[in-house]
């Protein structure tokens, strides 16, 4: 399905702006269009596509541009990669046969759209439980478990990298403070990097809040629908789990920070206009 959702190859290569946006218009429209979702294999892992290693994220780039993101050029370390292929197992729809919800996902994560409105509608779970694939009542109460409980072992093998890619961000800004740098393309690859980085991480734990939330609605859903007395403890256990993990997540991977922190946040000397930032005391 990957290929179909393509439109004809670009031929060449194109200087022109206003050719690339062309490019990146007529991407996001057809993969709207088709549900453009990204092909997985065995284990639901990612499979290779031109399309969407290559086309959907050049593309994408020049959208980010556009609309006044930052765009580094830089390879990516071998933790940046990982980061990037574990962080996808937790932003893609938990069904992942959902095309609503991994179309909206692919186009986030290629940057066609901004990576934090990937947003997994999170009714769609419900309907994916209630299809013809479950036989049994209990079997529906059993993958919501199954699922939350898979979800939490995933998020702390992803903290530790994303652990390691913070500090390698921390070690790449104080060499750019402290060394002079020959271009600026440098000095502005080596900012929107870090930015990546962390809108990457964010994104992973804006996600997992949003998977709570179809699992809770999944079950409301079932105990309605189809009540059991031996598998709600089950399956609410699981999600308490999850959210555990995922406060540590949405706390950037600090397992201190988990539940809130009461200290002023720093302001970048480097970045402005971040969420995080806040204003000035007024005197």
């Amino acid at each position: 399905m990957a290929e179909d959702c393509a439109p004809a190859p670009l031929r060449g290569r194109t200087k022109a702006k206003g050719r690339v946006l062309t490019a990146a218009i007529a991407v996001v429209m057809t993969a709207g269009a088709a549900g453009c979702v990204r092909p997985t294999g065995d284990f639901d892992r990612a499979k290779p596509s031109v399309v969407h290693d290559k086309l959907m994220p050049a593309a994408g780039d020049e959208v980010a541009r556009l609309r006044g993101d930052p765009v580094s050029k830089f390879n990516y370390t071998n933790d940046e990669k990982l980061l990037r292929n574990r962080g996808w197992t937790l932003i893609r729809p938990p069904w992942t046969k959902d095309w609503i919800g991994g179309t909206m996902v692919e186009l986030s994560r290629t940057r066609v759209l901004p990576e934090v409105e990937g947003r997994v509608p999170p009714d769609l779970y419900l309907i994916y439980l209630r299809s013809d694939k479950f036989q049994s009542s209990d079997a529906r109460y059993d993958r919501i478990a199954a699922d939350a409980s898979g979800d939490a072992e995933l998020v702390m093998p992803f903290c530790e990298v994303a652990l390691r890619v913070k500090k390698a961000d921390d070690e790449r800004l104080r060499v750019l403070h402290n060394k002079p740098v020959t271009t600026e393309e440098t000095y502005e690859g080596a900012k929107a990097r870090v930015w990546e980085n962390r809108v990457m991480i964010k994104w992973v734990g804006q996600a997992l809040r949003y998977r709570i939330i179809a699992y809770r609605k999944a079950l409301d859903g079932l105990e309605i629908e189809t009540p059991t007395r031996d598998r709600v403890w089950k399956v609410n256990n699981a999600i308490r789990e999850l959210e555990g993990q995922v406060r540590i997540a949405e706390a950037g991977c600090d397992p201190e920070k988990r539940y809130g922190t009461d200290e002023p946040v720093r302001r970048s000397r480097i970045f402005t206009g971040w969420g995080t930032e806040r204003p000035p005391v007024q005197k």
